[in-house]
């Protein structure tokens, strides 16, 4: 702190007469409300606070006073000194430099703090060795924090590609045209193709045929245009193996300060969770004995029908229900009860797979075939006659030669208009009919447009 105490010790002073150390302590104790001893300590406060107002920078680092304190004197000395040293300056910006005080304005807000220094300096070139020191201090900030900030960039771009080649998910930087600029590896594994044919390829190169149309319209019909914004869509991918996968993609628009703006999609492999959510919608749809169409998937499938029909349209439907099922099971045991239960459901579902009809089990030994339109009596007799040829030849389960038998209750009807359920009653109504004769009749009612009026039926003798 003797720096700042700028008494002399080459020159007597006569009694009654002030020395310039005491003149320093007044301005001290003036300027500051301190005394030499602080004033130092004081001054590097302030500068601490200038230092502080560019803390919004990223290269800011806090310092410590007495480091403040310590530079404030070595430029006080050089201020003072019989032989001036202006590479004290440099070494000064530098310093902070080195501290990670890299900011371009750090010269800029240091340099009223640092002038104050001339207010405790007697020298009679102290003004011109004050600026010298000024520009020195400013060479030596720049040189070394753009050596700095260079080394900032060049890790900053290191750890960004350590993060890039081995982040979890997908990455990928692409112009506004969809061209491919930089992928990382997990894209390239998820679309199964080493990374560098990933550069310069179009998203449309992986992307599943069906779903180009509606990426186009998301992304560079309204996202681009926009050149703001973030768009999040799940597609189909096309794998290099001519598989199909699911991906979930964030892409985002990128306006670039230095060069054309770009896109930067953030995504991950989804197949898995698609292929979860099919098994589960195909396991609430279907039989898990038989592997049918369940009494859910009939239902959602008659709604479809009735929807999308026509005024005049006609559909039908065979009830079936096998004759004396319960015996079986009685007799054989439930296990083969269940198998003569496959058996017979791949029979008639292989009996009518090229007619466009939906054959499904609703419980126990029931089975509903639904024949969509166009239908008449011509058509569903048919389709009655063939779901009980197939069960015309005997069962082989379990080492046992089963004959099974059906009763069918056919109905045509309207569909326009219809209710799911009382489609269905309609037909179990005409299977009543049916099981009140022998075994393996089938009868078939028409309906009027009419609600329930009954036009006219057929009945088939046993099988």
């Amino acid at each position: 702190m003797q720096y700042l105490c700028l008494q002399r010790h080459d020159q007597q002073y006569q009694p009654g007469e002030v020395s310039p150390g005491t003149e320093v302590a007044a301005e001290a104790h003036r300027t500051w409300g301190v005394g030499v001893d602080d004033l130092s300590t004081a001054l590097a406060q302030q500068w601490e606070r200038a230092l502080a107002t560019i803390t919004t920078h990223p290269s800011y680092a806090t310092v410590e006073i007495s480091f403040l304190r310590d530079l404030l004197e070595e430029l006080h000395a050089s201020l003072t000194a019989e032989t001036f040293d202006a590479a004290a300056g440099s070494r000064v910006g530098a310093a902070l430099a080195g501290a990670r005080l890299t900011d371009p304005a750090v010269p800029v807000v240091s340099a009223p703090v640092l002038h104050r220094l001339t207010e405790f300096s007697d020298h009679p070139e102290t003004g011109p060795r004050m600026a010298a020191l000024l520009v020195a201090f400013g060479h030596g900030h720049h040189f070394l924090a753009e050596a700095i900030r260079a080394d900032d960039v060049e890790e900053g771009q290191r750890r960004f590609r350590l993060v890039f080649d081995h982040a979890s998910i997908a990455i990928a930087i692409g112009d506004t045209n969809g061209v491919l600029l930089e992928a990382n590896p997990h894209l390239a594994d998820m679309i199964g193709v080493p990374v560098e044919s990933l550069r310069g390829i179009s998203v449309y190169d992986f992307a599943h045929p069906d779903d180009q149309a509606a990426i186009r319209a998301m992304v560079y019909d309204d996202l681009v245009p926009a050149r703001a914004g973030t768009a999040k869509i799940e597609r189909r991918l096309q794998r290099a193996d001519g598989s199909t996968g699911w991906a979930t993609f964030a892409i985002t628009y990128v306006r670039s300060a230095f060069g054309p703006d770009y896109l930067l999609a953030i995504g991950e492999d989804v197949t898995e969770r698609h292929q979860l959510q099919e098994q589960l919608h195909y396991q609430a749809r279907h039989d898990a004995l038989t592997e049918l169409p369940n009494r859910r998937h009939l239902l959602d499938t008659l709604k479809s029908v009735i929807s999308a029909a026509g005024e005049n349209d006609l559909m039908g439907l065979c009830f079936t229900d096998l004759d004396h099922f319960k015996e079986v099971n009685d007799r054989y045991g439930h296990g083969v009860g269940d198998q003569v239960l496959a058996t017979v459901a791949r029979r008639l579902h292989d009996s009518l797979q090229d007619d466009g009809c939906l054959v499904a089990r609703i419980g126990g030994d029931e089975f509903v075939t639904l024949i969509p339109p166009p239908a008449d009596t011509r058509r569903v007799a048919a389709v009655a006659d063939r779901l009980r040829g197939a069960l015309s030849h005997p069962l082989i389960v379990g080492g046992h030669r089963l004959h099974i038998s059906a009763s069918i209750g056919a109905v045509v009807t309207p569909v326009a208009d219809k209710d799911p359920e009382w489609l269905l009653d309609a037909a179990d109504t005409s299977l009543y009919d049916a099981k009140s004769g022998a075994r393996g009749n089938w009868i078939l009612h028409t309906v009027h447009a009419a609600e329930g009026a009954d036009d006219s039926s057929a009945r088939c003798g046993n099988a």
